[in-house]
């Protein structure tokens, strides 16, 4: 397929395709998401401790690294509308799939097949809005894609709250399916976004990314920001209910609310990546969250509450600066590629892992001191970002 790039404009004259890119982003956030919610109401109708729900994330994280290096090449040869149109149309099959689970082994399995088709979507998502968007206006154009997951963090605890007060849990998996594939739809009357090629992660092409120092720092920042904003946050849910008593409504309605700041913050983080640099945007973020998280794991009533409200709005300000340094640690030819190699491996860490982790402290020790280990290790690891080296302006090749 010929590489024809679309002619990068400035942010406000496209911000109706970053807008719908995002939406895009966002589903596959909510079709996962969905689960963490669900995970108390499915724990007691299948039989789910804690560290086999913790397994079952760790199975999402792993088919997103390999949904990632599946994606090179679907965009490759249908173009990156064709791998968005692949992930839309195929979440939706698996989450009305998904409410057929009868055990923890079918639901991961299920979880394993979205995030696979979560990770085909991830690459395209990053190399469309950098190739469309100008490199002056990217913080801005990257602040609103991230505005992707603290909107699925909002929509999936009061989507889950709404839905079970009326249906069950399978029946509220497959409405979560019906409207993916209904975004799907639209995506097909959506003409001439994201209509060209990807590159795919062949070895010429991965072997001196996997070489740079600073793509294995931006690997280790990625899995602490992800450790927040995704592997605290999926076993949140089973703390606020088992260890501070919560009811399954309660512990849901009051996730969603704290989730809303961070939709308008992202915003701001855009901003302080443009003038202060994507290096200290990071730095700051990652403090402020660790400081956060210990926060929500030291604390009861309303400090607890605070923290809880805290941690994602700070959480959402390190991804604009990180996914815009990760553009810059690479010429513009193999950002497609470093995006589908270092965002999942990072998510095996920080959204796999992590959940695994606190679902083992859950069931030996306490939820709280797993949370605040995890806490203190982003505030230590915070200064990885002054390491990583980015690339500058006139260093940068044509090119999308």
């Amino acid at each position: 397929m010929d590489r024809t790039c679309p002619t990068a404009e400035p942010f406000r004259h496209v911000a109706g395709s970053v807008v719908f890119v995002t939406l895009l982003f966002f589903l596959t956030f909510l079709g996962r998401f969905i689960f963490s919610p669900l995970m108390p109401v499915i724990g007691e109708d299948i039989g789910v401790t804690a560290s086999q729900a913790g397994s079952v994330f760790l199975l999402g994280s792993l088919g997103g690294l390999l949904g990632s290096l599946a994606a090179g090449r679907i965009s490759t040869r249908f173009d990156h509308r064709g791998a968005f149109l692949t992930s839309m149309f195929g979440m939706a099959i698996v989450l009305v799939v998904s409410a057929m689970a009868g055990s923890v082994w079918s639901l991961g399995a299920a979880f394993f097949a979205l995030g696979v088709l979560a990770g085909i979507n991830q690459p395209s998502v990053v190399a469309t809005i950098t190739a469309m968007v100008q490199r002056r206006d990217w913080g801005k154009a990257l602040s609103v894609q991230q505005a992707a997951p603290p909107l699925g963090l909002v929509a999936a605890p009061l989507v889950a709250v709404v839905l079970l007060a009326f249906v069950s849990w399978r029946v509220s998996l497959i409405a979560v399916g019906v409207f993916v594939a209904l975004v799907g739809v639209a995506l097909l009357r959506f003409r001439g976004l994201a209509q060209f090629p990807g590159d795919p992660p062949r070895l010429r092409l991965v072997g001196p990314i996997l070489r740079a120092r600073s793509f294995w720092l931006m690997i280790g920042l990625m899995a602490l920001g992800m450790g927040a904003q995704v592997g605290v946050y999926t076993m949140l849910p089973l703390f606020l209910t088992q260890e501070k008593l919560m009811t399954t409504a309660g512990a849901n309605a009051l996730l969603g609310v704290a989730n809303l700041p961070p939709l308008a913050v992202v915003f701001a983080a855009g901003w302080v990546t443009d003038r202060v640099g994507e290096r200290w945007a990071m730095f700051g973020a990652l403090v402020l969250t660790g400081a956060a998280t210990v926060l929500v794991g030291a604390s009861d009533g309303v400090w607890l509450r605070v923290g809880i409200f805290l941690l994602p709005a700070f959480a959402v300000c390190f991804f604009p600066p990180a996914f815009s340094a990760l553009s810059r640690i690479v010429q513009p030819n193999l950002r497609s590629v470093v995006a589908a190699l270092a965002p999942p491996v990072a998510f095996i860490l920080g959204g796999g892992l992590l959940p695994l982790g606190l679902g083992y402290m859950g069931e030996n020790h306490t939820f709280a001191q797993g949370i605040v280990v995890a806490g203190t290790v982003m505030v230590v690891g915070s200064g990885l970002a002054f390491f990583v080296r980015l690339l500058r302006e006139d260093e940068m090749e044509e090119g999308c």
